[in-house]
């Protein structure tokens, strides 16, 4: 395979391009950017349930080695962590950038010369970590820093609560799409994550995410320069719907697609205040919930539990 051509690079000196810029940035005065829809004006400092303003906040930018293979390589993936997030999930295990939000301000053109930096140090990808609420200033900061020489895929890394308008503003920017899909189930989205609508959303999302991208593709050095990657964590006693999950996955979006089933599940943040959250899953509950992907002829992006959990636990 030949060096991917990222997808953003034929749109960024084009009318479309500023045209996606200018309505994503218009959006912040009346804020409609992930399903909320909290109408707040963040030019003029209002906050909604992302707590963020058009102040843009980083909480770290740096080459990542925990990510998935096809992302990291040898050089790793090139993430930057936005601080703040759109869903409440009680058991977040970056809360303290999540909920806590640490980070600091920097501008577009920081944002910018991060991503360059990035490319300077090797990295495979720029990664977009929590990266909803801050569209517009992302759209600015890669204009400016492609103009300047970026070239490496970027990787939209969310939490799955996308609003579809916004989607369709990125559609033929963003190259991989990672999404996490967290519940089957609205009132366990509810209660835990703040988001009863999720499981519709997430839906919607993914299906959209893989008409503009779709399958996960790899390149003969075993790196992935576009497609969709799918993230479904584990929850103790069944709280993500694995079942239901894999089905649609499987169902309307594609067999082929890869999808990386967590178990790193651990009771962070506020989970133990919570019966059902308040413990790490078994191996048991592992492999039950890759014995359904499986059911349903799911294969990419996930080993036996035995390598699983002498890898990464």
């Amino acid at each position: 395979m030949s060096e991917p051509y990222p997808s953003y690079l034929p749109l960024i000196e084009s009318s479309k391009f500023h045209s996606k810029v200018e309505t994503a940035w218009s959006w912040l005065s009346n804020c409609r950017l992930c399903p909320r829809k909290c109408g707040v004006n963040r030019l003029e400092g209002e906050e909604g349930f992302c707590r963020s303003t058009s102040e843009l906040v980083v909480s770290s930018a740096a080459p990542h080695f925990g990510e998935e293979p096809p992302l990291v390589g040898r050089k790793g993936s090139g993430t930057i962590f936005f601080t703040n997030c759109n869903l409440g999930c009680l058991y977040c295990q970056n809360y303290d950038i999540s909920h806590l939000g640490y980070g600091r301000p920097v501008s577009v053109q920081d944002l910018a010369d991060m991503m360059l930096s990035l490319q300077g140090m090797g990295c495979h990808n720029i990664n977009l970590v929590t990266p909803t609420h801050f569209v517009p200033q992302i759209l600015k900061a890669l204009g400016l820093a492609a103009n300047q020489g970026l070239r490496l895929p970027i990787v939209y890394n969310c939490g799955g609560y996308e609003n579809i308008e916004t989607l369709k503003l990125l559609d033929g920017i963003i190259d991989i799409y990672m999404p996490d899909a967290k519940y089957a189930d609205k009132k366990v989205s509810a209660e835990y994550s703040k988001a009863p609508d999720y499981p519709e959303a997430m839906k919607t999302v993914l299906k959209e995410m893989h008409r503009q991208v779709g399958d996960l593709v790899i390149d003969e050095q075993g790196i992935a320069p576009r497609g969709l990657l799918i993230r479904h964590l584990v929850l103790p006693h069944g709280l993500a719907g694995t079942a239901g999950i894999m089905h649609f996955i499987a169902q309307d979006i594609s067999r082929n697609s890869y999808v990386n089933i967590m178990a790193q599940y651990r009771p962070e943040y506020e989970a133990r205040k919570y019966p059902l959250l308040s413990r790490s899953i078994t191996r048991e509950e592992y492999q039950n919930a890759l014995n359904i992907a499986r059911a349903e002829g799911l294969h990419r992006g996930f080993p036996d539990a035995d390598t699983y959990w002498s890898i990464y636990l």
